[in-house]
């Protein structure tokens, strides 16, 4: 094969390899990454339980009251009881740490200290 008959070849198969190089691009950047983001979620909603704290999509905080196929009641006060649809809910944060429980500055602040605590002791 010559160098002229390469670079036809490569001129004639380039616009295909690009497209695959792009979809790929958009399968490992874009479609894998959500379709996980999708399942960790759906998993979330399918394991909800009465007790378990929990803030909407509207960024209410509340604790479930009870559960009712689709729809959910949230407390988010005294005498203050929400109904909402399972699907409104954003994070539960009554989940263990392997969960998305993302830990408030106090909590945060505690472990700081517990770690300094743990070094000045060795």
């Amino acid at each position: 094969m010559s160098l002229d008959e390469l670079r036809l070849y490569i001129a004639a198969y380039s616009p295909v390899l690009m497209f695959l190089v792009i979809f790929l691009v958009f399968y490992f950047m874009v479609y894998r990454p959500q379709k996980a983001e999708k399942a960790r979620r759906d998993d979330m909603l399918k394991n909800l339980h009465k007790g378990n704290k929990v803030m909407t999509l509207g960024g209410l905080y509340g604790e479930i009251v009870s559960l009712d196929g689709d729809t959910l009641e949230i407390k988010l006060a005294d005498k203050v009881v929400v109904k909402a649809a399972r699907s409104a809910v954003s994070v539960n944060l009554s989940q263990g740490k392997s969960g998305q429980e993302i830990p408030g500055p106090s909590e945060r602040l505690v472990e700081h200290q517990i770690e300094e605590q743990k070094e000045s002791l060795q």
